[in-house]
């Protein structure tokens, strides 16, 4: 375990994270707060170290623009603040965390802090998750136009997004899209603390990624590995105009 952690631990709460180990879940008690402080903390690091990706990759690399029309120009500061700012998708991101977490919806094992980060939970849960996130975004656009129309459509009246779009839509589309996926996900795949922060890091980054307005430096690994691209993503962007407001066309429901 890192020592800074422990230190860190200490410090804050006069004991050390491996007194956190295993910790017993007891009827009418709150679980620490340690290991949720831990993950969202991981979260905001994850976030920060892609907007750095961005500001550089956009400013001194001349990177792609995905679209023929071009990246929609754009002040940096403004895209930072919309992108953190966004009550559909941090707010509700947040609340999520803390209410599984606190009112211990989690299962057993997240409370752990035993071992170290076990990649092979984190991959499981990134496929269960992206699978549930599929089927919540096929039933959004195919169920109902009264539903597309209140849930999805919103996130796309973006026809040329860009990286601070990702989490900016409605509270429905939240709540399907993100929120039911991570639950089911937390209760097929149960894996310790560590692991749940590595998954929710690189889950976090990688739909601000798929949002991005230039390409990336590796689409063309990610393509021959069957991950979905922030190219993929923008032609489903433009293949749904905010102006539908009944189900979208079938040539571009395949793609997420």
């Amino acid at each position: 375990m890192s020592p800074v952690l422990v230190d860190a631990s200490r410090y804050f709460t006069g004991r050390g994270l491996e007194l956190y180990q295993d910790q017993a879940i007891v009827a009418g008690e709150w679980p620490s707060p340690v290991g949720l402080s831990l993950g969202i903390l991981s979260v905001i690091v994850g976030q920060a170290l892609v907007m750095l990706y961005f500001f550089l990759w956009r400013n001194y690399c001349k990177p792609t623009p995905i679209q023929q029309a071009g990246a929609v120009p754009y002040s940096f500061a403004e895209a930072v603040r919309t992108h953190l700012a966004e009550p559909g998708g941090f707010l509700l991101m947040g609340g999520y965390l803390c209410g599984t977490w606190m009112f211990n919806l989690m299962p057993r094992s997240y409370y752990s802090f035993q071992g170290g980060i076990e990649w092979q939970h984190v991959l499981t849960q990134l496929m269960v998750t992206d699978f549930v996130q599929y089927l919540m975004h096929y039933l959004e656009h195919k169920a109902h136009p009264l539903l597309y129309k209140h849930s999805h459509k919103p996130h796309h009246r973006f026809i040329n997004p860009r990286w601070a779009d990702a989490f900016n839509g409605s509270a429905p589309d939240t709540i399907l899209m993100i929120l039911i996926p991570l639950f089911t996900s937390a209760n097929v795949v149960h894996c310790n603390v560590w692991s749940y922060m590595a998954f929710g890091t690189i889950y976090s980054g990688y739909l601000t990624m798929i949002h991005s307005e230039y390409t990336h430096p590796w689409d063309s690994a990610f393509r021959k590995l069957g991950i979905i691209t922030a190219g993929d993503h923008h032609v489903h962007h433009s293949a749904f105009p905010n102006i539908n407001d009944g189900l979208p066309p079938s040539d571009a429901q395949t793609i997420a």
